[in-house]
């Protein structure tokens, strides 16, 4: 097994979840079965009970671990399937630890940091590494671990050393630190700065580890002469400082990579067992980064939420979006809505807001509501679904915004004017949405409906999916619609609602979360069904036989970023 740790200094959020994806990219791209583990050394036990603003999005993986969204750019850059124990928190080593200590594992002797809590970080990675995360069941042969946080936090020293000692355990061959750094350019020099990079390295070295790569993160291409200066103070040669500069794309992240020679070094240092493929390792990522450049047409999604202020709260959201309209030629415009400025009262409070908001969601070529908690901002949701349904503009509504799309439905439909979940309103004379029974109220964390589940199709959804009978996406909710109520909706809908019998161009709810499980050239059926319809690209998809044009699709004729699959086609049956 090797290892590839990635650290940060400098700031946080520098980029070590691309870099980190990027690298397992490359090398999985090299024929290699590549796994990769998120370290985040706060004392919570997992993500699931964070809010949006102070993490961004909780990222929910097939067995229900709620986890670092890092975990999704790892699944989406690798196409790996990954477990809640690929995201290792400090709350989770000291759970087990202490665990121990009480069964009496430590046979009386004084439970420390170190060796106790080190040794348990060491086990766990060294455990994980070995874990399958491709279909095909094969030990993953390289692991590429990213400490969250930053060099000197207070919270990452025990991980730091738990690391320092890991290099001497595995050997000098199978070990490799790459240390992301910022190279700051004040605009009142333009002058690349070289020594936020050398304290930061500096006290890495102190610590015990010394990085075999630099990479270093600036908005424009590294000077040779800025390059050597961190060569020569930070104790490493020239072709292992690495520049990623701002681009276009992070697609083009991995292709900057290679072509400062990475896999060359890695061959080197880790001795890997790789038939080197000039240029043509990673031609499907820069087909996808040029197609990204080249778009002309534009189309525009307004995504009505609650989290409105950081982009991150939404991050599987955007990608699944930006796939989707990268696979239909098109740029994507996001137009985020804070749902509670579309509501009647903020016409009174801040009209102008109220105005805007408006505006947005009028101007868009479609509507998405993701999934989301509380009460603020749902009446402003159930404003957005209900003006999507009359004016007949594609709306996609996943998780709560499905359910709010069976509210509205319920109320302005079927005449029932107080619908509601229980969650908003637990006296309502309507409930079409409930709480689950196995939800405990009581306690917050990991208490919803996680992970893979099965949903059998009933309606004229199912051919978004090939025509399948059943899907397996994964959930993360509290509530659902109520059974009682279900057939009767469904029934009077179909009744009802001249909008499924051809009027209206995409009017769909789902209560798993699609955006997952989507991928660069795989986009997530429901996704795509949105954009296809908000290009106004449906119809003639629907006439092609459900198959894109050529240059809509992607090349078969280059190597995949995956080496056990070939994706030539993009391809959805119908959707109606």
């Amino acid at each position: 097994m090797k290892y590839i740790l990635v650290t940060g200094g400098v700031i946080s959020g520098i980029g070590k979840g691309i870099i980190a994806s990027s690298v397992g990219t490359i090398l999985k791209s090299c024929g290699l079965h590549v796994t990769a583990i998120k370290i985040d050394p706060y004392i919570n036990i997992d993500a699931g009970t964070f809010s949006p603003y102070e993490h961004g999005e909780v990222f929910v993986l097939d067995d229900g671990g709620e986890v670092d969204l890092d975990l999704g750019n790892y699944e989406r850059f690798l196409d790996i399937r990954l477990t809640r124990d690929n995201n290792l928190t400090t709350g989770k080593i000291y759970q087990s630890v202490i665990n121990k200590e009480r069964r009496g594992d430590y046979l009386g002797k004084t439970v420390q940091v170190v060796p106790h809590i080190t040794d348990a970080i060491q086990e766990w990675v060294m455990r994980q590494a070995k874990v399958s995360v491709d279909d095909d069941g094969i030990e993953p042969e390289v692991c590429v671990i990213e400490l969250g946080g930053t060099v000197g936090d207070i919270e990452s020293m025990p991980f730091i050393e738990a690391f320092r000692q890991f290099q001497f355990k595995v050997k000098r061959e199978n070990f490799c630190n790459i240390h992301v750094s910022l190279v700051p350019q004040p605009n009142s020099t333009g002058e690349q700065k070289t020594k936020p990079t050398q304290n930061s390295v500096r006290e890495l070295r102190g610590l015990g580890l010394s990085p075999d790569l630099i990479v270093c993160r600036c908005s424009t291409p590294l000077d040779t002469a800025v390059k050597e200066k961190i060569s020569m103070f930070c104790h490493v040669e020239p072709e292992q400082v690495i520049c990623i500069h701002d681009v276009s794309s992070i697609y083009r992240v991995p292709l900057l990579l290679e072509d400062q020679g990475i896999v060359d070094y890695f061959c080197r240092r880790l001795d890997l067992p790789i038939e080197m493929r000039p240029r043509k390792m990673l031609t499907k990522w820069k087909e996808i980064s040029d197609r990204s450049d080249r778009l002309l047409e534009q189309t525009s999604i307004a995504l009505v939420g609650k989290y409105t202020k950081l982009s991150d709260s939404y991050a599987s959201v955007i990608k699944a979006l930006e796939h989707s309209a990268l696979a239909i030629n098109y740029k994507l415009e996001v137009k985020y809505i804070d749902s509670a400025d579309l509501e009647p009262a903020a016409l009174q409070e801040e009209p102008v807001k109220y105005h805007e908001a408006w505006q947005k969601l009028c101007s868009a070529d479609g509507v998405l509501v993701p999934g989301g908690f509380g009460v603020r901002g749902t009446e402003g949701k159930i404003q957005a679904i209900n003006w999507a349904r009359r004016q007949k503009k594609p709306f996609l509504g996943v998780c709560l915004g499905m359910q709010l799309a069976v509210c509205e439905f319920a109320r302005n439909v079927l005449g029932w004017e107080d619908a509601n979940s229980t969650e908003f309103d637990p006296e309502t004379k309507h409930p079409v949405v409930i709480e689950m029974p196995e939800h405990n109220p009581g306690q917050m964390g990991g208490t919803m409906r996680l992970g893979k589940r099965r949903t059998l199709f009933k309606s004229t959804s199912r051919k978004l999916y090939g025509d399948a009978e059943y899907v397996d996406e994964r959930h993360r909710h509290r509530f659902e619609v109520r059974l009682i109520f279900t057939k009767l909706l469904f029934k009077r809908f179909l009744s009802v609602n001249p909008e499924l019998k051809g009027n209206h161009p995409y009017f769909v709810g789902v209560q798993y979360h699609p955006e997952f499980t989507s991928r660069p050239i795989k986009p997530s059926p429901p996704y795509f069904g949105l954009l296809l319809a908000a290009s106004g690209k449906l119809q003639n998809y629907l006439q092609k036989g459900c198959r894109l044009s050529p240059r809509d699709t992607y090349s078969d004729r280059s190597g995949s970023s995956s080496p056990d699959s070939e994706i030539s086609e993009i391809k959805f049956p119908s959707l109606s």
